[in-house]
């Protein structure tokens, strides 16, 4: 009862929130079709919400029935409105998180919100953890967060946009000095706010560009993610001063973002290396933008004069030796005795001048050497105790995004460089058919070419059309190197790497475009990282045998100790999931860390996981702090890279307070495992010979349960096909990567991503939870101490209780009565009915065993607030579903393709996107 209490107490401005916004929506759907749109909808939402209090089939049937009756342009505007009650409800639920930020800071000092910055110092200084192991735990420090295009978000951008005012308006609403005509006037936008959102269309008529895909990336750091990495940064400063007083702290850049977007050619033609230059030159246009802002604003702040205060003698020597060298007479500021505006002038003109005069900078780090000059002369006469922020701020920013943004990350797939490379040595004579000899045989041809110095390539050869384009791609990585900076692109992602010789291949690529060198005498040149990506079970299951090889070779040793002996290895969450199960997949990625981690350590290598996680739970999903709380503790001290990506991106990065929080969490989780005071981080102690027994065993029967329907039913492929809208999805244009990687109907070919979003359309989920259950039930059952140790690992082992969690949240997102409607839509119902029987078992089996081990009595009582959002949500996602199901068996029945009935199920998909968040 207290639960519940606390409970509604919690979410009462929220509920407030989503009731203003439903009155607004209701309002303009009567404005805009009348009562009758609107008494439809709100007999369809009744008759929903009274079927998931108390199934009752005349219910059923009448709400069937009404489905059925409506009119096409009568079934759209519906489809439309609970669409759009989802995007309001999505405004209100992050304006509802910002607020619960800031109640938290309103409190009593002593009372520190949970996971913030604040709360991780206090831990540390708790655990009397010393000043050193801080210092050293941040110098060690690193995450890179990597943005991507992988298609996942439905919402279009200017819906995003709207959602973001939306928000805006909400928090204006809580002030608490608001006056009457104050708080009319808020209501008065807010309703014109969502007026516009009900008159904007939500699909897109296009399917987006690579260039689009750069823009709507670039937005999150143009909007958010310039400002709040070095508040992050700042804070963390702020918090160990205040602390550990006695101490001068250095806090490094250890938070940066980088980027896929324009440089992610895996699958994807689309990708060219004149893609990829144009989004680095866009990078660095929008960087350059917001540097020039920023330097405005300090020559309008800046306005000390010499008749009052005494500069550096290095200030006027700068001024003397560059300000003629690099302004004309007009460009000077006019106030001989205002010397910071005078810099600040000659500064502002050389950030425009980048790439295009030799006035500009040509680096950032010259940048940075002026903003060192004018920090330096301020130090002399400002107050001492308080260091002008602004000024730091700008160099921090200057120290994390350079001239190139964020790094940008180049990824093929290794069958691609092993085609190029196989017609490059059929040219030179070297090899007849380079990809059909063994391993053995390719890495002695492969060490060979490395350790020649001379050039393999044939200068007025033709080559084929993809292998010209796979040379110009590297050739472009070094003309990067050049005109934007190292820093721009630092990483070549191996997709789908099965042996040493796919790194190899690459190496010899790099080496022909002068990224790698072997020099006369002895010494290696080396400017890229080559980075496997290790997806599927068996390849997880060979990757520490595959860098076992290449680090005893010494070639690619001394390409390591160019990249400071340190190594980057990508883990592949959805292609592991899709290949054994959710369960499987996530234990052998945490195996194969631990078993790398201690192979690499023999060799006194660093290692850097990135860890390829999508948005939805069966893709590796789930909230940033506790993605990186859930890896072994050893593996994070070299720097963690996790990529953020689809509908991710706006949940956590549309708005600054919410942007700041997740980063702010991220930050904290990361400080405490690095220093192992975090009573759940250090896994070390808990990781007992009993519990990774365990887990194995659980793996295997949920191994063998998943592949027996994935790959072991005739009949699965053909449920799957049909009893999701996969078909439908493809004509959803919110990528620009096509669904399969060659474009055929083969399973193994299908991206993780479609079949991913396809099941959580349909409300199975199937990918995020599947076969879980039979792994767990069967351990727990062999012995009644079984049941005892699994609580113990949800208890203590933050790996295993990220699991079950995850589970938890699938199973409560996942809804098998509506899942039910889709069999409908399956021509052989004895198949659909088998399938489906074996799916509700498992669903119950996974279920009743995860609240034996959670010890709770529903899914997911720990976090109230995720439960009820999920329930909040339910009664307004059904009829999208019904709806859906409807539709889709309508189009599915015709012989020629009818567009609007196409574009009424594109608008299902959208909305249950929304109304279900993380579904790709």
């Amino acid at each position: 009862m207290s639960t519940e209490l606390k409970l509604n107490e919690s979410s009462l401005p929220l509920r407030r929130d989503v009731k203003l916004l439903g009155q607004m929506l209701g309002e303009i759907l009567v404005n805009h079709g009348g009562s009758e749109l609107f008494d439809k909808v709100e007999k369809i939402r009744m008759m929903c919400k009274s079927l998931r209090n108390q199934f009752d089939k005349e219910i059923y049937l009448e709400l069937k029935d009404e489905i059925a009756k409506l009119s096409s342009p009568m079934r759209k505007q519906i489809i439309r409105a609970f669409s759009m009650y989802f995007h309001l409800i999505n405004a209100a639920e992050l304006n509802h998180r910002i607020r619960r930020r800031r109640q938290y800071q309103l409190q009593d000092e002593k009372i520190v919100q949970p996971a913030s910055i604040e709360s991780a110092i206090l831990s540390l200084k708790e655990n009397n953890v010393k000043e050193e192991l801080i210092q050293d735990a941040l110098n060690s420090l690193s995450l890179e967060l990597v943005i991507t295009a992988h298609p996942t978000e439905a919402t279009k951008r200017s819906i995003l946009e709207i959602q973001q005012r939306i928000a805006d308006i909400l928090k204006n609403l809580d002030h608490p000095l608001l006056t009457n005509r104050e708080r009319k006037n808020l209501e008065g936008r807010l309703f014109n706010e969502v007026t516009i959102l009900w008159q904007t269309d939500e699909l897109r008529h296009h399917k987006p560009t690579v260039l689009d895909e750069v823009r709507n990336g670039l937005y999150y750091f143009d909007q958010t993610l310039f400002d709040v990495l070095p508040e992050i940064h700042r804070e963390l400063e702020a918090c160990l001063e205040k602390n550990y007083s006695h101490t001068s702290w250095e806090v490094p850049n250890f938070l940066r973002f980088g980027s896929w977007i324009g440089g992610d050619r895996d699958g994807n033609p689309n990708v060219t290396h004149e893609v990829t230059w144009e989004t680095l030159n866009r990078q660095r246009r929008l960087v350059l933008k917001k540097y020039k802002n920023v330097l405005v604003d300090l020559m309008k702040r800046y306005s000390q004069s010499t008749t009052r205060i005494g500069v550096s003698d290095e200030l006027l020597q700068f001024l003397e030796e560059k300000e003629g060298q690099f302004l004309t007479d007009e460009k000077k500021w006019a106030v001989k005795t205002e010397v910071y505006r005078r810099v600040f002038a000659l500064i502002i003109e050389r950030v425009k001048q980048v790439g295009k005069s030799d006035i500009g900078y040509k680096t950032a780090d010259e940048l940075l050497e002026d903003l060192y000059v004018i920090k330096r002369s301020l130090k002399q006469h400002h107050p001492a105790a308080h260091e002008l922020e602004t000024i730091q701020n700008l160099i921090r920013q200057v120290q994390l995004f350079g001239f190139h943004l964020a790094t940008l990350d180049i990824r093929n797939h290794s069958g691609e460089h092993e085609a190029a490379i196989t017609e490059i040595l059929r040219k030179v004579n070297m090899a007849e058919n380079y990809a059909e000899l063994s391993e053995e045989e390719k890495i002695k041809i492969l060490q060979n070419i490395l350790l020649d110095p001379r050039p393999l390539l044939l200068l007025n050869e033709d080559y084929s059309s993809e292998t010209q384009e796979m040379i110009k791609v590297f050739q472009m990585i070094k003309d990067a190197h050049d005109e934007f900076g190292k820093r721009s692109i630092t990483v070549y992602l191996v997709s789908m790497t099965k042996s040493p010789s796919d790194l190899l291949e690459v190496l010899v690529l790099a080496k022909e475009a002068g990224l790698y060198r072997l020099h006369a005498d002895g010494t290696v040149e080396s400017h890229l990282n080559v980075a496997p990506l290790l997806e599927t079970i068996g390849d997880l299951t060979a990757g520490p045998k595959i860098m076992e090889t290449l680090f005893e070779m010494p070639l690619y040793r001394n390409h390591l100790q160019r990249m400071g002996d340190l190594q980057e290895i990508m883990l592949g969450y959805s292609d592991g999931s899709k290949d054994g199960g959710t369960l499987t997949a996530n234990w052998k990625l945490y195996k194969a860390q631990i078993e790398i981690h201690e192979m690499a350590k023999r060799y006194q290598i660093g290692l850097k996981f990135f860890h390829g996680r999508g948005g939805s739970l069966g893709r590796g999903g789930g909230p940033l702090n506790k993605s990186i709380l859930s890896q072994p503790a050893e593996t994070i001290g070299d720097g963690v890279k996790i990529t953020e990506q689809g509908e991710v991106l706006s949940s956590r990065y549309l708005l600054e307070d919410i942007a700041y929080r997740s980063l702010e969490q991220a930050t904290s989780t990361l400080l405490k495992t690095a220093t192992h005071v975090s009573k759940v981080a250090d896994q070390g102690q808990f990781r007992a010979e009993a519990w990774e027994c365990a887990i194995e065993e659980i793996s295997k029967e949920s191994y063998i349960k998943y592949q027996s329907l994935v790959f072991g039913d005739p009949d699965f492929l053909t449920y799957f096909n049909e009893a999701t809208p996969l078909r439908e999805i493809g004509d959803l244009n919110i990528g620009s990567r096509p669904m399969s990687r060659k474009n055929k109907g083969r399973f193994e070919d299908l991206r993780a991503i479609p079949w991913v979003f396809a099941w959580t359309q349909s409300r199975q989920l199937l990918p995020a939870w599947y076969a879980a259950g039979t792994g767990l039930e069967s351990f727990a059952s062999k012995n009644v101490k079984n049941l005892y140790l699994l609580q113990q690992m949800y208890e203590k082992w933050p790996f295993f209780q990220s699991t079950i969690d995850n589970l938890q949240m699938a199973l409560m997102k996942a809804d098998i009565t509506t899942a039910k409607e889709y069999l409908t839509l399956v021509e052989d119902q004895n198949i659909a009915e088998r399938i489906f029987t074996n799916i509700l078992d498992e669903y119950e089996r996974t279920k009743a065993i995860l609240l034996k081990i959670t010890s709770d009595q529903e899914l997911l009582d720990h976090t109230p607030n995720i439960q009820e959002s999920v329930h909040r949500r339910n009664p307004y996602v059904d009829p999208l579903n019904f709806l859906q199901v409807e539709l889709i068996k309508e189009l599915r029945s015709l012989d020629d393709p009818n567009e609007e009935l196409l574009t009424q199920v594109l608008l299902t998909i959208s909305g249950i996107s929304a109304g279900l968040r993380n579904t790709g």
